[in-house]
């Protein structure tokens, strides 16, 4: 079925790790502190994701730690490795692994998605990242001593992104005969080598395995960065933001998909996903106090210690986390960090206390819009899905497994009720899923004869 013929609903991703986005996650009664490298426990994540219908069960990655780093990313899995064995876990969710242009070789990557998307029979995505040095020392595992510059990184993913998808065409659809009787295993005239050569990579190919039942796996980004977003223009089919307010996610979705035409194409096909942290609970009343339970778990220590050096040159001795943050001054720095730089609105708009912010800027940060009861959090997702602010949600749970039990025990079922959202999936492919169209083969001349 086209795009232009189903009716449009809400797409959604549930982001998968461990104990979920909230920095303190694993100090709370309910989670399973060993959860981030237990894969029973991430097979019923993916499970309980497929039940609610999602789309996507999403993967994220960083190639390096400090001790200042999440709890969740310090003993983990690897992502393709995870969303193979999920695939086995499942039958219709798709799977997406994030994985890195900067510090892998285009050939490894592509032979390593595709083999994960026939696996799934055409369920695999790869979110595309060019790694942020968080930890400060991301080159040094890799054997350089500096981290790639912005705009450096988003250059050489553009070439790399060139050389995958190539890769995934070595083979047309039909290139495979496999004819006993005659001996051709394969039509020589439909094998076609990259013979790439650029700034870059160097590679001639083929690849050693043929397209999926999807063609390609779907591509998903999540640089909001003018660079960033500048690449995704061209590249990506599965946008992922994160904006605090309708205006703010309003203006991104408009100027994006206005990006996307200009760049001819089809804006309809190019799918943002909102990232959102609700918390759920029976009273508006009852999900506050679900949030500060979780706050209370920050340790000033802990908080303190990671602002400081967040903040470098701010005196945090005097202040406790229920210190405001104009108290502090830091609603109004003249900070180039590009975190800061995509917060600081926030900051200031919300006067959070200190350990808001510390969540804020760990990823857990849960705005009063999504707090509430189900009604309360499937009201806000309506209206920005019907208002131009997203055309789904990534679901970011402060707290696994609670957190998603509750979106799709009491979120997903006013969602389909309101025929927003699907009651059964009608393909086996993420591309069918999202509406997608599958890649056709470019079917360019064999560059040089091959043999049987």
């Amino acid at each position: 079925m086209s795009t232009a013929a189903r009716k449009r609903q809400i797409k959604l991703s549930a982001y998968l790790v461990g104990t979920g986005m909230h920095v303190a996650s694993w100090r709370h009664p309910n989670a399973q502190p060993d959860a981030s490298i237990d894969i029973d426990y991430y097979r019923k994540l993916a499970q309980t994701a497929e039940r609610g219908k999602f789309d996507i069960a999403f993967i994220a990655d960083s190639l390096a730690i400090n001790e200042q780093s999440h709890p969740n990313i310090l003993n983990r899995y690897e992502p393709i490795t995870l969303i193979t064995a999920l695939a086995a876990a499942t039958t219709h969710i798709g799977v997406v692994a994030t994985a890195s242009t900067s510090y892998i070789e285009p050939f490894n990557l592509a032979r390593s998605l595709m083999s994960a998307d026939h696996i799934s029979k055409g369920r695999v995505g790869w979110n595309i990242v060019t790694t942020r040095d968080l930890s400060g020392n991301t080159a040094l595992n890799f054997g350089s001593k500096e981290h790639y510059e912005h705009a450096h990184r988003y250059k050489r993913a553009e070439e790399f992104v060139k050389v995958v998808k190539g890769l995934w065409d070595s083979w047309e659809d039909d290139a495979f005969i496999r004819d006993k009787e005659s001996g051709v295993f394969f039509d020589p005239s439909k094998l076609h080598r990259i013979n790439h050569q650029g700034e870059f990579f160097s590679v001639q190919g083929p690849l050693n395995i043929g397209r999926s039942p999807q063609g390609h796996p779907v591509l998903v980004q999540a640089g909001t960065s003018e660079n960033g977003q500048n690449f995704a223009v061209h590249s990506a089919e599965v946008i992922f933001s994160i904006k605090y307010n309708l205006a703010d996610a309003q203006l991104f979705y408009r100027t994006f998909k206005e990006k996307t035409a200009a760049a001819g194409r089809n804006p309809d096909e190019i799918y943002i996903l909102q990232g959102i942290f609700p918390i759920i609970a029976e009273t508006d009343e009852a999900a506050d106090v679900k949030r500060k339970q979780l706050e209370a778990l920050i340790t000033d220590e802990q908080g303190l210690a990671f602002l400081a050096d967040y903040f470098p040159g701010v005196d945090f001795s005097p202040f406790t986390l229920e210190t405001r943050a104009s108290e502090t001054g830091i609603d109004r720095l003249d900070f180039a960090k590009s975190d800061y730089v995509k917060h600081q609105p926030v900051i200031a708009r919300e006067n959070p206390t200190l350990r808001q912010v510390y969540s804020l800027l760990t990823g857990s940060f849960s705005g009063d819009h999504l707090v509430g009861t189900p009604e309360k959090i499937a009201d806000t997702l309506q209206q920005w899905f019907e208002e131009g602010a997203a055309d789904g949600f990534m679901l970011l749970a402060p707290l696994l497994p609670d957190g998603l039990d509750d979106f799709v025990n009491l979120v997903v079922p006013i969602l389909q009720q309101r025929g927003l959202f699907r009651t059964e999936y009608e393909g086996s492919t993420l591309r069918s899923h999202l509406g997608l169209p599958v890649p056709a083969h470019p079917g360019a001349p064999a560059s040089a004869p091959v043999s049987s």
